[in-house]
């Protein structure tokens, strides 16, 4: 449907040489102003606290991005816009399909969490890590990325990281605008925006994204329908409310993995054409939030909110071997509340809440046969076995507190604890007929589980223009519903427990000469329990048994060069090791008869598909000459890693180089170009291969692509 070299004992080192490093080296946070020897971080953040921020005040990693970034980046994927922070990647899986990597490797695992104006865009057990193409985020007023573990506000998934998509505000004063794009491989996309005031005291909003796109590769269409409404009212003096509704719908072709011949010598072929491998997403999302501030010292504020979700797709990565369609639909029912409470003369502040989730949800799953033409999957047909066919309503309880004392004109310290209890109700609509081997199902049955979040941080202001920070953070991240009772032919997966990690991050940030803006944050972070599956005699298990460690140095820095050039810089050293991880180790070769399984344990190796530089530089350009137009440059760097868990096979990385320039013809019109992989770089986006397969797998990212485009304000 188309709309139109790993240095020894680093963790230790790094701790040790953390604070000589920050001072020596300098640099990272974005455009801020500075008022005399006062360091006034202009930068607002919500994530941390549900409620704006300076971002001065807050003792974690946060990027920024705020409407001007967002507008002149014009992002046409996720990536385009927040890989531009500093320990921050994500790839481009065709369409604005991706994974991420944050502090992580690149994953598929529910690792980090995805916010609209602070509200979870899918509950608990049932992550995407596709779930940024079910947000707006061309039009969204700001996005914010929190590097680590999340606040105690939010609980599950969040070990990796947090981005939260912030929509616009209804405007002061009617407006309309359209913004029209077209581009190489048949990109085409419209952004419009409608917006007054209905009242003194309502104004409303509406944005609309149409984006269709044929795709660089052969069969690989894409296409979305976003729309955004959102209604601010001021009920009186004391009293606001928001309304936000969005719905999506994401119509995506399957784009197949290449092997190393079609990689370097045929990157437009895929091995999936017609519908195989499909997706298509259906995503609505309402919600309200009332705000009663009585006075400075005091907030509540309550969100009720409603999602509707189906997702119906043929899982490209079990084409080969179990080839099935799956439909998932969740609706929630959700309730978030907060009080805040300025305390200590204004020196303390308390923040408790309790958030409550209610998602009733279905899986199907139906076996299908797909045929197969030389290489190519051309077409499929229903078998009329169901593999699966379950519902599973999940109840979320989470009361937390969060706390912050201003304990001297110097230190401010933070401390908050979160509570997470889900039940879910599983109930197995295929009870009574036939299991084989390849598709167990657990007896209907209830799972429950729990778990604490302790949160710390102290923040040092020991310059006027230089701050310090600290934080211990800890995070979990549940057992996706997927886990529990779509097990394949893994036994007891009921039983799987939370996934929980304790991270340690000391940071700096501040200003330098001039305009010139600096962070560096210093991070370690063990992940243990993870979700492992194993051989035990002849059973395939899957149990809570991983442990690995993740180490890293994230430095940003941005400013101006001249009147006429600016610039901004990224860049992150990682570390990730297996400290215990036990693996399915499936050998393919004639060196083992053609086939053998058995379970290895990876300790001392490198995490798999773990970048361990990521880099990212833009230097503009606002000649004085042509006042009305503006030129970047970008770099986007990523390191090589390992592409399993042996550590046998590498890939090399790649560097690409992007074009973008902008011209205000007039208050009203304004035109702009992007090219991106200006040097037209063969790359891969994702580069993998199972253990014990010695073919390597590649995805391979865009050419050269062009794209032009003009934006007109009607009003």
């Amino acid at each position: 449907m188309s709309h139109f070299k790993y240095i020894s004992g680093f963790k230790p080192l790094a701790l040790a040489i953390s604070p000589l490093f920050m001072l020596s080296y300098i640099p990272a946070v974005s455009a801020e102003s500075i008022d005399g020897d006062t360091l006034v971080l202009g930068e607002i953040v919500v994530t941390g606290t549900r409620e704006e921020r300076s971002k001065a005040e807050i003792t974690e990693s946060v990027a920024t991005f705020d409407s001007v970034d967002i507008e002149y980046i014009a992002p046409s994927h996720p990536a385009d816009l927040v890989n531009r922070s500093a320990g921050v990647h994500i790839n481009n899986l065709s369409g604005e399909g991706h994974m991420t990597s944050i502090r992580q490797p690149i994953t598929t695992k529910g690792v980090y969490l995805f916010l609209e104006d602070g509200i979870p865009t899918r509950p608990t057990g049932f992550f995407n890590h596709n779930g940024l193409y079910e947000v707006n985020v061309p039009q969204s007023n700001r996005v914010e990325v929190t590097k680590g573990p999340g606040s105690a506000l939010y609980g599950s998934d969040a070990i990796g990281g947090i981005i939260n998509s912030i929509t616009k505000p209804s405007p002061e004063q009617a407006e309309a605008s359209a913004q029209l794009e077209a581009g190489s491989y048949g990109w085409k996309r419209m952004l419009a925006t409608v917006g007054d005031k209905v009242s003194e005291d309502t104004g409303f909003r509406a944005d609309v994204n149409i984006t269709d796109n044929s795709g660089y590769r052969q069969e690989a269409d894409y296409s979305r329908f976003s729309s955004t409404l959102r209604v601010d009212s001021k009920l009186n003096a004391q009293w606001n409310s928001k309304t936000v509704m969005t719905y999506t719908e994401v119509d995506q072709s399957g784009t197949s993995s290449l092997e190393s011949n079609d990689y370097y010598n045929n990157p437009k072929k895929n091995r999936y054409h017609g519908d195989i491998g499909y997706r298509d997403v259906n995503a609505l999302r309402l919600s309200n939030e009332f705000v009663f501030e009585p006075s400075e010292d005091q907030q509540v504020s309550f969100i009720p909110y409603f999602r509707n979700n189906d997702t119906e797709m043929m899982p490209s990565w079990m084409i080969t071997y179990d080839p099935n369609i799956r439909k998932t639909e969740f609706q929630s029912y959700g309730l978030m509340s907060k009080l805040r409470q300025n305390v200590w003369s204004g020196k303390g502040k308390l923040i408790m809440g309790m958030d409550v989730d209610y998602t009733p949800s279905n899986y199907e799953e139906k076996a299908i046969t797909v045929t197969e033409e030389d290489d190519i999957y051309t077409d499929y047909t229903e078998t009329g076995v169901s593999n699966y066919d379950y519902d599973a309503d999940q109840l979320s309880i989470s009361p937390y507190v969060h706390s912050e004392w201003q304990v001297h004109p110097k230190v401010r310290l933070d401390a908050g604890l979160r509570y997470d209890y889900f039940d879910v109700d599983y109930d197995d609509n295929l009870a009574g007929q036939g299991v084989d081997n390849r598709h167990l199902r657990p007896e209907s049955q209830s799972v429950d589980f729990d778990e604490f979040s302790p949160k710390a941080g102290i923040l040092f202001n020991f310059h006027p223009k230089h701050a310090a920070y600290f934080n211990y953070r800890h995070a979990f991240r549940a057992p996706s519903v997927g886990q529990l009772f779509r097990p394949g032919s893994s036994q007891e997966t009921e039983n799987l427990q939370p996934v929980t990690t304790d991270s340690f991050e000391v940071g700096i940030r501040g200003q330098l000469v001039g305009s010139h803006q600096y962070e560096v944050a210093v991070y370690t972070m063990t992940v243990k329990d993870d979700i492992v599956t194993y051989i035990d005699g002849s059973d395939r298990k899957t149990v809570n048994a991983g442990e690995t460690s993740h180490d890293g140095i994230e430095v940003s820095l941005k400013g101006d060069i001249t009147d006429e050039f600016s610039y901004a810089a990224a860049f992150t050293y990682t570390k990730q090791k297996y400290d215990d991880f036990q693996y399915l180790y499936q050998c393919f070769s004639a060196a083992c008869g053609g086939f053998a399984r058995e379970t290895r344990n990876f300790e001392g190796f490198d995490v798999g598909k773990a970048p361990e530089t990521i880099g990212n530089l833009t230097v503009s350009y606002y000649p004085t000459v042509l006042p009305k137009a503006s030129f970047e440059a970008e770099w986007e760097h990523l390191g090589s890693y390992y592409t399993d868990e042996t550590n046998t096979s590498e890939y090399g990385g790649h560097n690409l180089f992007n074009l973008r320039a902008n011209y205000d013809h007039s208050d009203d019109v304004s035109f702009f170009a992007r090219i991106m992989n200006l040097t037209d770089r063969r790359y891969s986006t994702y580069t993998s291969n199972q253990v014990g397969d010695p073919d390597i797998s590649y995805r391979p990212g865009n050419p050269m692509t062009g794209t032009v485009g003009i934006k007109v304000s009607m009003l």
